[in-house]
């Protein structure tokens, strides 16, 4: 594959995972009513009644994420390799983990599902203990308690796009931040933070998916302090 179609494809994917978020949100928020849902009893009531969209959305936002994230993460390293090596293979390991979890997250959840309606029918006390027990792995898989892989490969790749000058410079700090809150959400204490992670992060998705989609070339995106010094080498 040439490099600019792998940067564009890395730009599609980045403006899938964004798109993903916001369909996420739209159906845990409006359509499963999820954010009042607190009692293992309710889940399974949801679970029960609504199989198939949380199937579905489980591959949309795990599965399905999880392959455009490491599509992403491949042409980002294309992107930063030359200027920030060690930086760039240190996000694009972090990413890499981070989309086999959250591949995993979601087929775990999606092979409990069936079983745990199956048993809840036999015995609603036993399904829901089941379920819960698939629903804790998920979770973990998923980084409903920190997205420390997420974080972490956020943050990098913000700082290698700073030194290295490869993507605009208010969305390099902006990466930075992000990828701080999702380290610290990690905290016990502060997993809450988890959603202002992911809502943050959708941001920081479509100016990475702006930048890789029109293939901006990297001296472009140097910054402009260095502008006068190049000046002065060149009028001496």
């Amino acid at each position: 594959m040439k490099l600019k179609n792998l940067q564009q494809l890395g730009g599609l994917s980045a403006f899938y995972l964004a798109l993903s978020y916001l369909l996420g949100i739209a159906i845990f928020i409006f359509a499963l009513d999820y954010l009042n849902i607190v009692e293992p009893s309710q889940k399974m009531d949801v679970l029960v009644n609504h199989q198939s969209l949380i199937i579905l959305t489980n591959l949309i936002m795990y599965v399905v994420f999880g392959f455009f994230l490491l599509l992403l993460n491949l042409a980002l390293y294309e992107r930063f390799k030359e200027r920030t090596p060690l930086l760039a293979q240190i996000a694009t390991a972090m990413g890499i983990i981070w989309a086999g979890a959250l591949i995993l997250s979601g087929m775990v959840a999606n092979a409990g599902v069936v079983p745990a309606v199956a048993l809840f029918h036999e015995n609603p006390a036993q399904g829901i203990v089941y379920w819960s027990g698939i629903e804790s792995v998920a979770n973990g898989l998923g980084g409903a308690d920190g997205e420390y892989l997420g974080g972490i490969m956020t943050l990098f790749f913000g700082i290698a796009g700073l030194k290295g000058g490869t993507l605009p410079k208010w969305l390099n700090y902006y990466g930075i931040l992000v990828g701080a809150i999702g380290i610290i959400s990690t905290i016990p204490g502060l997993k809450d933070l988890v959603s202002l992670f992911g809502m943050s992060q959708i941001i920081w998705f479509i100016g990475i998916g702006v930048c890789l989609i029109r293939n901006i070339p990297q001296h472009t995106l140097m910054s402009m302090d260095n502008l006068p010094y190049t000046s002065k080498r060149t009028d001496s």
